[in-house]
């Protein structure tokens, strides 16, 4: 495994990291969650990101329980905090109110509560601002934040799809506050590379690192979903809607198709291609894989360390073309949460 520092910071986290999100306390049964979590271990991954809302608070306490009896100080462990949280542990039964989300003082203070609570640690690693809040003042979230670290309860601060405005406004705060605010975790991909005009650039002035999620394009990457033909019974593609939606065109199935070869010609799988082309990025400290088989991991994790030629990056932008999205513009974050 192949070890990065995240931002200017000394913390180090694996450049392969597993993530949780559609997996842990839905997709998957709970004895599945902690093979893939032990597969993860074994290969060297020694970072898990989470989020209070994934499957409802389900996927903290998935993970805290299979993380349990693992060396804490050996393991780098991150949440978030931003959207609603519709609780169902036992110590959790009210209905989320409007203060049950955003980054409001309020919130943040609750959240990391029960995120530590779920996770059954005394602290996590990194906390992260799931989106940005229009409805709060930065300077009180990033008080608030300030406060969750001088309790002990998160080492670093980071955010999540925020714009490079955004995040050299709070980066700005942080340094106010002496509190070190060290990541941001956009989407990214061959596909999707909305943070390349102007996130990257701004991160890299501030020392500032990317902890990048869904680098396989929901599966689409893996080259399993071919133009004209259904997606594969139970797969991302044929029972969510959502973020997969937009590359699910016969255009780019085709093109996908024709980065096999380039593939082949690397002595890489498909996915191994796809987690490895976001590596090159150097801002780029993780790459977040989730995965509902241990074989899964083990294949991702190959990918870790990988240099591929520039001849190839070259080849891979040529196949894909304008399917390419850039626009900064896609990075968004809901203008107003309590609506």
């Amino acid at each position: 495994m192949e070890f990065r520092h995240l931002g200017r910071s000394g913390l180090q986290v694996s450049a392969i990291s597993y993530g949780n999100w559609i997996t842990h306390g839905s997709q998957v049964e709970e004895d599945a969650a902690v093979a893939c979590v032990r597969a993860a271990i074994e290969a060297g991954i020694t970072t898990f990101d989470t989020a209070d809302v994934y499957a409802g608070t389900r996927a903290e306490a998935v993970l805290g329980r299979a993380l349990k009896g693992h060396r804490r100080e050996g393991l780098e462990i991150f949440t978030k905090v931003y959207w609603p949280a519709v609780p169902t542990g036992p110590d959790d039964t009210a209905t989320p109110g409007r203060n049950d989300r955003g980054l409001s003082r309020k919130h943040i203070m609750a959240s990391i509560d029960g995120s530590l609570r779920r996770l059954q640690t005394d602290y996590v690693d990194l906390y992260q601002a799931h989106r940005y809040d229009y409805g709060t003042p930065l300077e009180e979230t990033m008080e608030a934040f300030a406060d969750v670290v001088r309790a002990g309860k998160a080492h670093y601060i980071g955010v999540s799809e925020w714009r490079a405005e955004e995040i050299r406004a709070a980066h700005k705060l942080a340094r106010e506050l002496h509190i070190p605010l060290v990541s941001n975790q956009p989407q990214y991909s061959m596909l999707w590379r909305v943070i390349e005009a102007e996130v990257v650039p701004t991160s890299e002035e501030l020392g500032v690192s990317q902890i990048v999620w869904s680098p396989i394009a929901q599966g689409v990457l893996t080259g399993k979903y071919l133009p004209g033909q259904p997606a594969p019974a139970g797969s991302r593609g044929s029972d969510e809607p959502g973020v997969i939606s937009r590359f699910m065109s016969d255009e780019v199935l085709t093109a996908v198709q024709q980065l096999k070869p380039l593939a082949e010609q690397a002595g890489l799988t498909m996915a191994q291609l796809a987690v490895a082309w976001v590596l090159q990025n150097p801002n780029v400290a993780s790459a977040i894989v989730g995965a509902t088989r241990p074989e899964q991991v083990h294949d991702n994790v190959k990918a870790a360390g990988v240099k591929l030629e520039e001849s190839l990056l070259k080849q891979i932008d040529e196949v894909l073309g304008g399917l390419v999205e850039r626009d900064p513009a896609r990075t968004e974050s809901p203008r107003d949460i309590r609506a």
